[in-house]
């Protein structure tokens, strides 16, 4: 990472209140001309210079551009970001000025979430005749959280891929347990749903990305547990999304699965675009199996017309080994 590029970048009054907000939460390029009280092709200029210093990274979400921070905490995190985050929070502490303006933009921040809010309310508001009508089908949805939790506690979750996020309700539940939580989904207004819903936990913690489950934008092994949560029963062929699910899961990694039983509900398919009528356990035991994964014994949540399934399994293989220079070099 160049120094002179990062000071250069950071030395603009503009550049420095976008690092800041970027460092509170994940905004669009829009949302940010809002805040700041600029045009967007201004904002674009200031972020590309963020961007080309590595302070910020750009994601693109159909028409839309999404910035976030550099990361600058975890695993991964660069010292170099990190200090720059302490420093900037150490200069608005201190410099009475640059503290008001950050104040200021906050408070219009607080504009964009209530916005999120309401959009988020107006989708739910259009589709809750037909979740009710799906959610009075099957197992409460707060017996299957917590036995969910309940199975996936037994072990540190590490790293979390959630595909098929939705609502985001999954990387909501297990934030505070895992390291960090990525959530993908292919719809983006699932996915503004979901922010909305996500955007009190902070950027590190969370990261929203648009993707299909049968093409995952990750490279392998890159994490420790990953989570279908009635997403495979929009698979035309689940083995798909198996498959690239065991790729990017790290040896001894775990994978777990909510689906329904097996079920004759042929409504569901025109009703709700489900593609699979639920599974056997012989159909999840082997299309696990063959995706590389070591099965254990499924848990069955009565309570509806629709039983609820939660299949998980390990990933197959041994965990890398990075005790000598070499196999870390490798890796």
């Amino acid at each position: 990472m160049a120094i002179d590029a990062i000071f250069k970048a950071l030395a603009d009054p503009t550049r420095l209140r976008i690092a800041r907000l970027l460092s509170t939460m994940e905004l669009a390029v829009g949302e940010l001309a809002q805040v700041l009280g600029q045009s967007q092709p201004r904002v674009s200029r200031h972020v590309g210079i963020l961007c080309d210093a590595g302070l910020a990274e750009r994601r693109r979400e159909g028409s839309w551009v999404f910035l976030r921070a550099a990361q600058s905490s975890g695993e991964n995190a660069d010292p170099i970001l990190a200090a720059l985050d302490r420093m900037l929070a150490i200069a608005e502490r201190e410099n009475s000025d640059f503290a008001e303006q950050c104040e200021a933009d906050r408070r219009k921040l607080a504009a964009i979430r209530s916005s999120r809010e309401s959009n988020a309310e107006d989708y739910f508001a259009r589709h809750a005749s037909e979740w009710d009508e799906l959610r009075a089908l099957h197992t409460p949805d707060k017996l299957v959280e917590e036995s969910l939790a309940k199975t996936l506690g037994k072990a540190p979750l590490g790293a979390v891929l959630d595909i098929g996020t939705g609502t985001g309700r999954m990387a909501e539940l297990f934030a505070d347990s895992a390291e960090r939580i990525t959530a993908l989904d292919k719809n983006l207004e699932m996915l503004r749903i979901a922010r909305a819903k996500l955007q009190h936990l902070p950027t590190s913690q969370v990261e929203l990305v648009q993707g299909d489950f049968a093409d995952l934008p990750f490279a392998a092994e890159s994490f420790d547990t990953v989570l279908l949560h009635q997403v495979l029963h929009f698979a035309q062929d689940p083995a798909l999304p198996l498959a690239e699910a065991a790729r990017v899961t790290r040896p001894q990694g775990r994978i777990a699965i909510v689906d329904f039983a097996a079920h004759t509900q042929e409504e569901l398919r025109t009703r709700h675009q489900h593609a699979r009528l639920g599974f056997t356990d012989a159909q999840m035991r082997d299309l696990l199996k063959t995706a590389g994964f070591k099965p254990a014994e499924p848990i069955a949540l009565e309570g509806g017309e629709l039983v609820v399934k939660i299949w998980t399994a390990t990933r197959s293989g041994a965990p890398a080994d990075t005790s000598t220079p070499a196999r870390a070099a490798s890796a």
